[in-house]
């Protein structure tokens, strides 16, 4: 967030206007990675992520995705991440759980795994 400070600019230099001066693409390109590694720390920085979540598998595969999408696209709401988008990944689950459970007569091998409750106390798996 970019906070004016009694009128000596913002504390934010990302959030500010850009200057005028013309850059190479070269500056621009390094400018533009620059900032995405400061907004991502921002980001964990502030939401208290811990640092290993940048080791998930799901990390650069989300950064890559978000850089294909291009400059249009939003990120999700709290709503459409605690909804919709939640509940295709329990869908998901709930799948490889259904094919993994026809492995078992031929492994002998079970799957013991925590629940949780949605947001009206039903339970998901």
């Amino acid at each position: 967030m970019s906070v004016s400070i009694a009128g000596h600019g913002h504390i934010d230099p990302f959030l500010s206007k850009p200057k005028s001066e013309q850059m190479t693409l070269k500056s621009m390109v390094k400018g533009t990675k620059s900032m995405l590694r400061r907004y991502v720390g921002k980001w964990f920085y502030d939401k208290g992520i811990p640092f290993d979540a940048a080791n998930s598998p799901y990390f650069p595969h989300m950064v890559n995705v978000i850089q294909r999408a291009g400059l249009r696209v939003k990120p999700p709401t709290a709503y459409k991440l605690s909804g919709p988008i939640l509940d295709e990944e329990v869908e998901e689950v709930r799948k490889w759980n259904e094919e993994y459970k026809q492995s078992w007569p031929r492994t002998g091998i079970t799957l013991l795994s925590d629940g949780w409750l949605n947001k009206v106390s039903k339970n998901k798996f």
